[in-house]
Parts: structure tokens; C-alpha cells; sequence
């Protein structure tokens, strides 16, 4: 099994990173410099506008460290990638296992993210039977559980993804029922992304964001193209295959939000509105929010596919194997993430 290795989050916007020996040096106006030996670290993702120098980066390519920008407010930027792990016949193999099981990978794809949907919600009414809205819910989670094996039985792909459309704008149609504290800071109507203008969108937005960067890295770390997907369009500059894996493991991003709002641990004073609308996270807001990723991603659980006790943090990179043995044909199928 892998070793999960620290995730080196930046969050200063002043702050500039560099390369001493063995050494990842953080450098910020004010402050002393931070040291964190390069061999503790497994990714480093920096939401500053100053950068990092050239043989940090080439540090980060030689080894395999991915190395990923954001914009302050959590907007990906691109990433620093070393040598492919892969070669170009694994990419045309790629290309071609995708297309000869384009509509099987699109209906598992579909059919996983509408069950780990369906039992957060049951895991949410379970904690919280007398919620204001608990019936919608009900019916909700009965219209998923009807809707689920009819993924089967429909082979044109454009309407799967019309389904899923409708079954996504349904869930975050009802989202704001799960949010318990009922100010107006984490009232949420619908999901808004380009920008996010409400503060519940703006962690979804954020986490989504993290977590699809991570699942590309663990894809080209067993040397599948991120770029190359089965399910989301293929669009330059995007790594359609990474969110494709991303809607395996929505859920867990989505558990994770509730729980940061509805603890309290996130409140008014970690938001900021700007003028066009748009809400976004602050510096206090980004700390918060991936301080619990990181703990989130630490946590144990038992995963039946592998029959192993692994934590969350290697949730990409098995997935990531489990797909790359896919497409070099040493098993017969992908089996999604199914949260139990």
C-alpha cells in the first residue's frame, strides 16, 4: 500500500517558496522561514501570486511531486508535471479502452455518484430525522433508489447525462436542508459555480477544486492522461478524466461541508462578498476548510474493493490503480468508489 505523505498547503499570498539541498523553504514578508524536508512531502499546492523558483520546480519533477497554483480564492491555475509515468502507447490504449467501453464506464460512473448521493442523505436523516424538510428528503432519496437501476437500461450517453443533470440540480435543490444553522450567512438556493454567490457554494466550489487536482495527480502518477476522459467532454486545458473520478467522491467533499457549517467551525467572519456577487473564501476560511480536508484525509476506513483498512488521502491513488489496471487489461472492468 502506498504511504499517504503531507499535503504542502500555501495559503499566504505573499509567500514565495524555494529549494535548499533536501529542504522546501517557505518565505514570507515578515515572518521566518519555514523548512519542511522534500521527502515528507507528496504534493504541494500553493494559493499565492509570487510563485516558487525554478529548481523547486524541477525538484518537484524529478521526484514526482505534484506541484499545483490557485488563485487566492481557490480558482485552478494549472500544474507542474514531470516526466509521464506512462507512454504513448499506454495513452492510445487509453484512448481506445475508453471508447470500447465508453458506455458501461459512463453508466457505473453515474450509477456510483447517485448512491454515495443517496446515502448521504439517508446518513443525514438518520442523524437528523426531525429536520425541517425531512420528507423531501425522504422523497428524494426514494426517487434515487428508483432512478438508479433504470441507469442500466438507457444506452444513449447524452441522455444519462441529462439524468444525472436533473438528479444533481435536484440534490442541491434540497442541499440547503441539510445546512441546520438557518442565518442568513449558509442559506443556499441552487448550486452556482463561475463564481459561487453564497458561502456554501464557495467550500464546495474550493474542495471540489482540491480534490480534482489530487485525483489527477494520482492518475498521472500510474501514468493515465488526466486530460483523457470517459464521461465529461474533452476541453484543452482540462482534466476531463479526473472529473470524471471526482463524481465517485463528491460526496465525501459534500459530507465534509456539512459538517464544517453545521459544527460551526466556518461562520461569517470567514467569508468575503465581493462587488460583482461572488463569495468567496478568505485567508481564515481557506485555513479552516483545509486544515479538515487534511484531517478528513487521514481518517481510516475499511474499503471492500481492496479488502484493506486504508485512510481517505489514498482514496485517489487506488482508484487511480484500480483504472490503470483497466486499461492495461489486467482485470475486466473499473469498479467505482460505493461509500458504505
Amino acid at each position: 500500500m502506498k504511504k499517504l505523505l503531507n499535503t504542502f498547503y500555501v495559503i499566504d499570498e505573499s509567500a514565495y517558496l524555494s529549494l535548499d539541498g533536501e529542504t522546501v523553504v517557505c518565505s514570507a514578508e515578515g515572518k521566518p522561514d519555514l523548512k519542511i524536508p522534500f521527502a515528507n512531502i507528496q504534493n504541494i499546492v500553493c494559493f499565492n501570486y509570487t510563485g516558487c523558483s525554478p529548481a523547486l520546480m524541477g525538484k518537484c519533477m524529478d521526484k514526482g511531486v505534484s506541484l499545483a497554483f490557485f488563485s487566492p480564492h481557490g480558482q485552478f491555475l494549472g500544474r507542474v508535471i514531470g516526466k509521464s509515468q506512462g507512454n504513448v502507447y499506454t495513452r492510445v490504449r487509453q484512448m481506445d479502452t475508453f471508447e470500447a467501453n465508453k458506455l458501461t464506464l459512463v453508466q457505473d460512473n453515474i450509477a456510483a455518484k447517485l448512491v454515495n448521493t443517496r446515502f448521504l442523505v439517508e446518513r443525514s436523516l438518520r442523524d437528523h430525522p426531525d429536520v425541517t424538510g425531512a420528507d423531501k428528503l425522504r422523497a428524494f432519496s426514494a426517487e434515487l433508489k428508483e432512478k438508479i437501476p433504470t441507469i442500466y437500461t438507457e444506452s444513449d450517453i447524452e441522455v444519462l447525462r441529462g439524468e444525472e443533470g436533473i438528479c444533481a440540480k435536484r440534490y442541491f435543490d434540497l442541499f440547503d436542508i441539510l445546512i441546520l444553522p438557518k442565518d442568513m450567512v449558509f442559506r443556499m438556493h441552487g448550486r452556482t459555480k463561475h463564481p459561487p454567490l453564497d458561502a456554501v457554494n464557495a467550500v464546495l466550489s474550493f474542495l471540489y477544486a482540491v480534490a480534482t487536482n489530487e485525483i489527477a495527480s494520482a492518475l498521472e502518477s500510474v501514468g493515465l492522461d488526466s486530460a483523457i476522459g470517459f464521461y465529461h467532454t474533452l476541453r484543452p486545458g482540462r482534466a476531463s478524466l479526473a472529473c470524471d473520478l471526482v463524481e465517485e467522491v463528491r460526496c465525501i467533499v459534500d459530507r465534509l461541508v456539512i459538517s464544517l457549517i453545521n459544527l460551526r467551525i466556518l461562520n461569517d467572519s470567514d467569508f468575503e462578498k465581493q462587488i460583482s456577487g461572488a463569495v468567496l473564501l478568505n485567508d481564515s476560511g481557506r485555513l479552516k476548510v483545509l486544515k479538515a480536508w487534511q484531517e478528513k484525509k487521514k481518517e481510516q476506513f475499511t474499503y471492500s474493493v481492496i479488502k484493506e483498512k486504508m485512510e481517505y488521502g489514498l482514496l485517489p491513488f487506488v482508484q487511480a490503480n484500480l483504472l490503470a489496471k483497466f486499461v492495461r487489461g489486467e482485470v475486466g472492468n473499473y469498479t467505482p468508489y460505493i461509500q458504505r
